[in-house]
């Protein structure tokens, strides 16, 4: 197959600008209506405009939890693949790889060629996408473990790869974060050493200072906060409390306890015009925050 670097679509409805690609979509679904013994299917069309950005950002990921399975596991994995590793194990020796990462291993059918012939291409072939080697990390985790013990500690990774990344991972180390046990499981008690202390809204504010320093002594274009911590039980949602923005925010400068540490990094994030991504089942994002 011809190189697949990048696949360009001719069509009216897609436009390649210098900086993004603009395109329009019609979606259509079928609105079923019932008139006594008679159904009616009405088509309803929803055109949506996107646009997609193809300057490629340098781009930091900071991880709630780093020194967690996950976030110490994430890392130490694009490590491996940037730095070319590869490691003996029982069935054999083993190379780092981006298999199970959906953009970088995956494929997407294109369509079918002059043959009749279906044309699989690589999904990161479509857009523009961030190299995962060339991502900075960072994070926050209520354990002051270097990443190179929290690794250990995990014990999700083959020892001998360990070994390989263990100059490297020894060299972070997370920030302290938020903890309150009424939030998360009693078993993080144990490990909880790493805390910013303060009421909600000085949390808050240090989350957001965490962020201007990493974005700024890394050089970085763009910061997304992904959450990789504990789950955290539900908070509850009522009216004063976090039903809106501004309640939302009030709520903070009050201290209310109801406020979960989620939902303060997330609202830090937005604040800084941080993406933010919720990697637990829980209720982070209450009507205030999505209003905000």
């Amino acid at each position: 197959m011809p190189g697949t670097q990048f696949i360009q679509v001719k069509s009216p409805n897609v436009i390649y600008g210098s900086t993004a690609i603009e395109s329009t979509y019609d979606y259509t679904e079928c609105n079923v209506q019932y008139e006594n013994d008679r159904i009616t299917a009405v088509p309803e069309t929803t055109t949506y405009n996107i646009r997609t950005q193809t300057l490629i950002p340098k781009l930091g990921v900071m991880l709630v939890g780093w020194g967690g399975n996950n976030g110490s596991t994430l890392t130490a994995a694009v490590l491996a693949n940037k730095l070319g590793l590869s490691w003996p194990t029982k069935e054999g020796t083993v190379s780092a790889n981006f298999y199970g990462s959906i953009i970088q291993s995956s494929t997407i059918l294109l369509g079918t060629d002059e043959s009749h012939k279906e044309v699989f291409v690589p999904l990161r072939s479509m857009v523009p996408f961030v190299n995962p080697e060339d991502i900075v990390f960072d994070g926050w985790d209520i354990s002051h473990l270097n990443l190179r013990e929290a690794m250990r500690r995990a014990q999700v990774l083959d020892y001998h790869l360990q070994e390989q990344l263990a100059d490297e991972m020894v060299k972070l180390r997370p920030r302290p974060s938020i903890y309150d046990s009424t939030f998360i499981a009693a078993n993080q008690a144990e490990r909880a050493n790493n805390i910013i202390a303060g009421t909600r809204e000085q949390q808050m504010d240090q989350i957001r200072k965490d962020i201007r320093d990493f974005k700024k002594k890394n050089s970085l274009e763009k910061v997304i906060v992904l959450w990789t911590a504990n789950t955290e039980r539900f908070s509850e949602v009522r009216y004063g409390l976090n039903d809106t923005a501004e309640n939302l925010l009030s709520s903070i400068k009050k201290n209310e306890s109801e406020v979960s540490p989620s939902t303060i990094f997330a609202v830090a994030s937005i604040l800084e015009g941080c993406a933010y991504i919720n990697g637990s089942p829980q209720n982070t994002f209450v009507p205030g925050y999505r209003t905000s």
